[in-house]
């Protein structure tokens, strides 16, 4: 797929970085992204976390085994999946552990950083799962590197990120578009470079597609109900269908879908 990246602002800082850590906890959950938009039923949040939990049972290599949803935020997901897998989420902030406890109670919650997995087994997993996460981190490829070696052979890596190059964001001011205003956001990368990190730690990727144009508005005088319609309806289709058709461009997310297919030396 194209990666569209020809307007793609200056990207945010590579490894190295770090993100204000006062921005999480129960504070993150209340701006940003989660404030714009509801999260009950039938909501966006509601449909995508039901869509996402679609796509790691379609995916997720035989026999069950354990997960681990890393930032595992509000707890949603794991919750959809804790009958599936033996469910593992963690998250930097206690809140998000505390909300885990309550909408994935059969799961296991554990307050670290994804930065460091060490605590984990090697092949440990069947599925590993980073939505909205890769973006936080101060060296991804590291810890793709520990994923790799925390997953079973073809095991799954499942993750969702900013896309920088969507292609109505030229429309959008980049600072304050639902990408660039989060100051969390300290690795925003284009779909090649995380495909790169992936494919050099020894996964394949097996689809690699956008999520909608759903950030809107894009254009002056139409009503962002309007808008959110037309330029969202892509998106809804995409997700009733469980399937994986939107190009990279049209998303102002990427979804990634890697399968594990060797094992590598970490460092």
């Amino acid at each position: 797929m194209p990666d569209n990246t020809s307007h793609t602002p200056r990207n945010k800082p590579i490894p190295g970085s770090e993100a204000p850590l006062d921005e999480y906890g129960e504070h993150y959950f209340q701006n940003y992204n989660y404030a714009d938009r509801p999260l009950g039923r039938f909501s966006m949040y509601w449909f995508a976390r039901r869509y996402y939990a679609a796509l790691v049972r379609r995916f997720a290599p035989s026999g069950g085994g354990k997960l681990l949803e890393m930032g595992c935020g509000l707890g949603h997901l794991t919750g959809l999946l804790q009958d599936d897998f033996q469910a593992v989420g963690i998250d930097i902030a206690a809140y998000s552990i505390e909300q885990l406890r309550i909408n994935a109670p059969r799961a296991e919650g554990i307050v670290m950083s994804a930065e460091d997995l060490s605590r984990f087994g090697t092949g440990e997993f069947s599925v590993v799962v980073a939505l909205h996460l890769v973006e936080h981190l101060t060296d991804p490829a590291d810890t793709i590197r520990q994923i790799n070696r925390i997953l079973r052979q073809d095991g799954l890596f499942l993750f969702a990120t900013p896309n920088p190059g969507y292609l109505l964001r030229r429309l959008k001011d980049p600072q304050t578009d639902a990408i660039g205003k989060d100051p969390t956001h300290i690795n925003v990368q284009p779909p090649r470079q995380w495909r790169s990190w992936c494919e050099a730690s020894g996964f394949r990727i097996l689809r690699h597609f956008g999520d909608g144009l759903w950030d809107v508005p894009y254009v002056p005088l139409v009503p962002n109900v309007i808008q959110f319609g037309v330029f969202g309806f892509p998106a809804l289709l995409q997700v009733i269908t469980q399937t994986t058709f939107t190009p990279l461009a049209l998303g102002v997310n990427q979804i990634a879908v890697a399968r594990k297919i060797r094992d590598i030396q970490e460092g």
